[in-house]
């Protein structure tokens, strides 16, 4: 099957970040990270800028193909990039072997992260902790352009929360909201392990479970799919971010998320600092 791949490009991750070797806050730059290299396609990473992006907005990449002259390709967006890569033959999609149902348990599972979960943590690391995220992003910024530069983003971020519905809720009810998330990730990865533990004990030492670390998945396959890189996007972010410490504790409190997440990272990341 991987002989079906085209020759590998050159790609390049602009990652908002100029630490190399460290998880970044944003879930959506990690799940592209992982996605590479759950296909093990080398890239290159680099800080880049909003204002460099096609979209305005980060993650995005640079792509030269090999053996052509032709001009790097630039897209945004980590869906986008992920499909993109799959159309031009450098990705094979983790969802092909899957059934219909699957499937789409897969893709409502992702939407549950990217379009639900993703914006009460935006709530948080803006509404709840906005001076340490200030700080984050703009703290490169002399001090009075960060104040003003982070007041305008302060602004602009409130008014699309209240625009998507997030902050029309009280500051309890979002963070109950985030919790039963949270708490119904943890429920599927509890049973894909127990499924991993007894198809180990069946197997012999040679397993492909034996050889994967132990590695389970939320789908509760042998292999990844695609939701995988989002859900380990989402654990990461949380556990990195500073200006999300309700998030980081409630992840903390279950064994399931940590242990996911740490056979990923030992495995795909091992390269890169560990959370605390």
């Amino acid at each position: 099957m991987a002989s079906t791949l085209k020759a590998t490009p050159t790609i390049t991750v602009f990652r908002g970040s100029k630490n190399p070797g460290a998880y970044v806050w944003s879930p959506f730059v990690t799940k592209l990270e992982t996605r590479l290299r759950f296909a093990s396609l080398p890239y290159r990473t680099d800080a880049g800028s909003p204002k460099s992006a096609p979209k305005g907005k980060i993650p995005y990449t640079t792509i030269s193909e090999p053996h052509t002259s032709a001009a790097a390709t630039s897209l945004a967006d980590s869906g986008l990039i992920i499909e993109k890569l799959k159309e031009n033959g450098f990705l094979h999609d983790l969802n092909a072997g899957l059934s219909c149902e699957q499937k789409a348990h897969d893709m409502a599972l992702t939407a549950l992260l990217e379009d639900k979960l993703y914006f009460y943590q935006v709530y948080e690391r803006w509404h709840e902790n906005y001076h340490i995220m200030r700080a984050n992003i703009f703290g490169f910024m002399p001090y009075p352009l960060q104040v003003l530069v982070g007041f305008l983003a302060y602004r602009s971020m409130s008014a699309a929360l209240y625009g998507q519905g997030t902050s029309r809720f009280a500051g309890g009810e979002i963070s109950a909201f985030r919790k039963q998330i949270w708490e119904s990730f943890n429920a599927l990865l509890v049973v894909s392990q127990r499924k991993s533990v007894a198809v180990g004990k069946r197997e012999n030492s040679d397993s492909k479970l034996n050889r994967n670390d132990g590695l389970f998945w939320l789908l509760g396959g042998t292999e990844p799919s695609e939701v995988d890189a989002v859900l380990f996007a989402f654990v990461c972010s949380t556990l990195v971010c500073k200006a999300g410490p309700e998030s980081r504790e409630v992840v903390k409190s279950f064994p399931a998320l940590l242990d996911y997440a740490e056979r990923i990272h030992n495995r795909y990341f091992p390269d890169y600092a560990h959370w605390e």
